[in-house]
């Protein structure tokens, strides 16, 4: 039986009887020094370190686990973020690898399972993106720490309570190479800088062979409300190379890793667009549909980051409202 463990701060909205609407309320200052813990059941594993869940109610909400830091599967890695790795490519390639690895782990331990979360007193209830920063235990071990002492996360700095114990394992899994710290001896050329800049209107980073990947169009504000016009919501991109872009399994995610993974068999020859809907619908040679379930882009300013198959950021994009 799995536990997850959180010190929420003296707010009973979060109980099991809760009727908290996702992301409406966050537990007060101070709440949590008693050590309560809720029951809740993982419905996803999102990455190594961020998990979403239900509440006994049915409400569901989304866990940030507190004090670890895995690699990213959604992103491009910054190799500098973890002591010694290379800033290279092979770092940068070793770290997505681990990046996986850590997700795979969570999801054999933590997914389907019914939970308790609670808080640390000295953190903040939620973090910028609104997710609730979490401990989890596991058959009464400290499934954060496990990450950490296994190699599957680095320590992330802030002030939370078991910091000088997580930095004990961490100079540990480091002295030994555990997990990630492999990553270390990682050799390869000098990592490349991310394509991308220009206005938004046709620009773009590099692609494959000699295809570039651009981004022609970003329609962010959808007519209405966005949560109910998600085909309203969209990015045209275009391939201004002169080779074809075999996109399949290629990633396209935002700023808050939410992510789409482009169908097997999907290409782009030059010149040619293809425009990505933010809801549902068939799939065409000009047209993708991410299937999510609310809007996306943010209508204020957004990244659009695309990673190919190989894990590599082809095309970073930022726009601004």
């Amino acid at each position: 039986m799995i536990v997850l463990g959180v010190v929420l701060a003296g707010c009973s909205s979060l109980g099991p009887d809760s009727t908290r609407t996702a992301g409406t309320t966050s537990p007060s200052e101070g709440e949590g020094a008693t050590g309560e813990r809720w029951t809740v059941t993982i419905t996803e594993i999102v990455d190594g370190d961020t998990v979403k869940f239900r509440y006994r109610n049915g409400t569901s909400d989304t866990g940030r686990l507190l004090g670890v830091d895995t690699p990213e599967v959604h992103t491009s890695n910054d190799p500098a973020e973890f002591e010694g790795v290379p800033t290279n490519d092979a770092g940068a390639s070793c770290l997505r690898d681990w990046g996986h690895k850590a997700s795979e782990f969570a999801r054999a331990e933590l997914a389907g399972e019914r939970v308790a979360i609670a808080l640390d007193a000295n953190e903040g209830p939620r973090d910028r993106y609104d997710r609730l920063l979490i401990y989890v235990r596991d058959d009464g071990k400290l499934f954060n720490y496990r990450l950490v002492s296994q190699g599957y996360a680095r320590v992330y700095d802030s002030e939370f309570t078991k910091r000088d114990r997580f930095y004990s394992a961490e100079s540990t899994a480091q002295r030994n190479g555990v997990g990630l710290w492999e990553c270390r001896n990682a050799r390869g050329t000098t990592q490349p800088s991310p394509g991308g800049g220009g206005d938004g209107n046709g620009d773009g980073g590099e692609g494959d062979g000699n295809g570039q990947l651009a981004v022609a169009r970003i329609h962010a504000d959808a007519d209405g409300n966005d949560h109910d016009n998600l085909n309203g919501e969209y990015v045209v991109f275009e391939n201004t190379g002169d080779s074809e872009l075999d996109l399949s399994g290629w990633t396209i995610s935002d700023a808050a890793d939410r992510t789409y993974r482009v169908p097997s068999g999907a290409t782009l020859a030059p010149g040619e667009t293809v425009t990505l809907y933010t809801g549902g619908g068939s799939d065409s040679e000009s047209e993708l549909y991410w299937g999510s379930e609310s809007a996306v882009w943010n209508n204020g300013g957004d990244t659009i980051i695309v990673t190919n198959a190989d894990g590599t950021v082809v095309l970073r994009k930022e726009y601004s409202g």
